[in-house]
C-alpha cells in the first residue's frame, strides 16, 4: 500500500490542506496514518474516501450527510441498505438540479439568440 504525505492528498484529491485537516477534524476522514515522527500519511484507500467526498461535495452534499455516510460506512456492511437509500436521494437531487440548470441554459441561449438576431439587424459603420 502506497503512502503519501498530506500535500500529494491535496494534489491528488483536489481539497486543500485545509479542508483535509478539518475532514480529520469532523471525524468524516478517519485513521490517517502517521509516520514516527507524528507527519499525516496518506493511503490509497484514503485517497479513494477523498474521491468519493469530492464527488459529494462537489455535487451539493451536505457535510452531516457526507458524514453519516462515513459513519455508516464504518458500522459495517449491514449498513449498506442505509447507504445506498441516502446516496439514491443525493441523487434524486442532483438530477433534480441539472433539470434546473438545463432550463436555466436554454433560457440562456434562447436569450443570447434574441441578442444575436438584434445585434446582426444593425447596421455596421
Amino acid at each position: 500500500m502506497s503512502g503519501y504525505p498530506p500535500s500529494e492528498a491535496a494534489r491528488r484529491s483536489g481539497f486543500s490542506l485545509d479542508t483535509l485537516r478539518y475532514y480529520e477534524k469532523i471525524g468524516l476522514l478517519s485513521g490517517v496514518g502517521r509516520t514516527s515522527g507524528g507527519r499525516r500519511v496518506f493511503t490509497d484507500d484514503d485517497l479513494g474516501w477523498l474521491e468519493l467526498f469530492r464527488c459529494l461535495r462537489d455535487t451539493g452534499m451536505p457535510i452531516a450527510q457526507m458524514c453519516r455516510y462515513a459513519e455508516l460506512a464504518r458500522e459495517g456492511e449491514h449498513t449498506a441498505g442505509q447507504r445506498q437509500e441516502l446516496l439514491e436521494r443525493h441523487a434524486e437531487r442532483v438530477e433534480d438540479q441539472m433539470a434546473l440548470l438545463r432550463r436555466q441554459y436554454d433560457h440562456l441561449r434562447a436569450k443570447i439568440r434574441y441578442y444575436e438576431g438584434v445585434t446582426g439587424a444593425l447596421p455596421t459603420g
